[in-house]
């Protein structure tokens, strides 16, 4: 795929989705950490809900780590894994606490070293709370990145570098949430909806459905 397509794909896709924003609720780094932390193999619905009732009572380290494990977990219980999910929120807290003032760090290695978060949350962090232009590559990017063929690969972190690579530099910061949502909504795992996709006749996925809706 050229520069000239890949440029129109994400022109019409800005088009298509004018605020590219993460549908996890949130109003500050450590939030925003806390929701994408309990977001693994949970949707963002399930998060909000859980969130909306916890974040009022405990929304800093100090705040959860007062609640104690198992008065997090009341409030996570409805969410998959939600034991280890707490044990890792706990230790989080404990060393953000004691080894960043209790702000969430805004670079990779600190934020990696934190229990519970990967690269790929560490990526959402970074792009969404601190305005780094990071790919984080979750099962929607890397389905639209190789259905197109904007950025092909058959690992995470090999299309997360092609991401980087290829994606032109005016939308390196809302590319993420333009791919998440396109996925999400329009190029869906199971049936792909061809037929009200705004980049169908630049798409190179090979078994496209017929344009009609």
């Amino acid at each position: 795929m050229n520069k000239a397509k890949r440029l129109e794909i994400f022109e019409r896709l800005a088009e298509q989705i004018p605020e590219p924003e993460t549908e996890l609720n949130y109003t500050t780094p450590f939030e925003l950490l806390i929701a994408v932390i309990l977001s693994a193999q949970a949707t963002d619905k399930g998060v909000n809900i859980a969130t909306a009732k916890l974040f009022p009572v405990a929304n800093t380290p100090q705040a959860i780590l007062d609640l104690g494990e198992d008065g997090l977990k009341h409030y996570i219980k409805t969410i998959g894994l939600f034991n280890s999910k707490a044990a890792n929120i706990i230790k989080t807290c404990r060393q953000i606490l004691a080894l960043h003032n209790g702000q969430v760090p805004d670079n990779r290695k600190e934020l990696e070293a934190l229990p519970g978060v990967g690269r790929k949350t560490a990526n959402v962090v970074l792009n969404t709370a601190f305005g780094q232009p990071t790919m984080a590559v979750d099962t929607h990017i890397f389905r639209v990145s190789n259905r197109t063929r904007i950025a092909p690969g058959k690992t995470v972190l090999e299309v997360e570098k092609k991401l980087l690579r290829n994606v032109p530099k005016a939308y390196l910061m809302p590319a993420h949430h333009l791919l998440i949502l396109h996925g999400r909504y329009t190029c869906t795992a199971r049936k792909p909806r061809c037929g009200a996709c705004c980049i169908y006749d630049l798409c190179e996925f090979k078994d496209k459905t017929q344009y009609t809706e």
